[in-house]
C-alpha cells in the first residue's frame, strides 16, 4: 500500500494538486469534507465505513473552497471527539490497504506507522491572495468577500492548522524536517506540477 499525504498552506493550490495527483496515479482520493461527513456521523460503525470509503467514485467529488473558510475541524475548540472520530476514519482508510493521496487532517502524523509519502505544499501570500480571489469571482457578487476579508481568513486558518500541528508533533507547521517533500506552487501550472509529483512520489517509493 502506498499513501501520499498532502499537508498545505491555505490557498497554496494543495488540495488541488493532490486531486490531480491521485486522478494521474489512478489512487484514491480523500479531502477534509469527505472525511469530516464521515467522521461526523453519529453511530460511526466500521462496516458503514468501510462501504463508504470503498466507493471509487471520491475522484468526481468537487473540491469546495468556500466551505474550507467557515468549517469547523481546524478550530481551536473542535471537540475532542470528532478528532477521536476522525483518527477513526484515516485508520480505516488505511486498513483498506488502496494505494492513496489524503489531503490534510494531519494525516502524515496518524499514518507515520505506515511510512507514506510526506508533502508539505505551500507558496507566496500574494500567489495564494490571487488564488482565492479567483475562487471569489466565481460566485454571485453579492456572496463575494473582499481581499481583506479573504487574507483575515488565510491568516487565521493558518494559524489554527498551526497549533493543531504543534499539538501532535511539537513542531511548527512549515517544519520541513516533517516532510519527504516540500513543494513551493508559486509560478507553476498545477497540472504541469501534478505529473512532476507524480514521477518523484513513484521513485521515492521504488527506493
Amino acid at each position: 500500500m502506498r499513501i501520499i499525504t498532502i499537508s498545505r498552506q491555505f490557498g497554496s493550490g494543495g488540495r488541488e494538486l493532490g486531486k490531480r495527483l491521485a486522478e494521474r496515479l489512478g489512487w484514491d482520493y480523500y479531502d477534509k469534507e469527505i472525511i469530516d461527513t464521515l467522521a461526523e456521523k453519529d453511530g460511526l460503525v466500521p462496516d458503514y465505513v468501510k462501504s463508504a470509503l470503498s466507493n471509487h467514485g471520491w475522484h468526481n467529488v468537487q473540491l469546495t473552497y468556500r466551505n474550507s473558510f467557515s468549517h469547523l475541524l481546524y478550530d481551536p475548540g473542535m471537540s475532542t471527539q470528532l478528532l477521536i472520530r476522525e483518527r477513526e476514519i484515516l485508520c480505516e482508510i488505511a486498513a483498506l490497504g488502496n494505494d492513496c493521496v489524503i489531503i490534510g487532517r494531519d494525516a502524515d502524523v496518524i499514518l507515520e506507522d505506515l511510512h507514506p509519502f510526506r508533502v508539505y505544499v505551500c507558496a507566496e501570500m500574494q500567489a495564494r491572495l490571487a488564488r482565492c480571489m479567483r475562487f471569489e469571482q466565481n460566485r454571485p457578487e453579492a456572496e463575494r468577500l473582499t481581499e481583506k476579508q479573504v487574507l483575515r481568513n488565510i491568516r487565521r486558518i493558518d494559524r489554527n492548522r498551526a497549533n493543531t500541528r504543534e499539538i501532535l508533533t511539537g513542531k511548527t507547521h512549515g517544519d520541513g524536517s516533517a516532510f519527504e517533500l516540500t513543494v513551493n506552487t508559486t509560478g507553476w501550472n498545477i497540472k504541469q506540477l501534478s505529473k512532476a509529483l507524480s514521477d518523484f512520489a513513484l521513485a521515492w517509493f521504488e527506493a
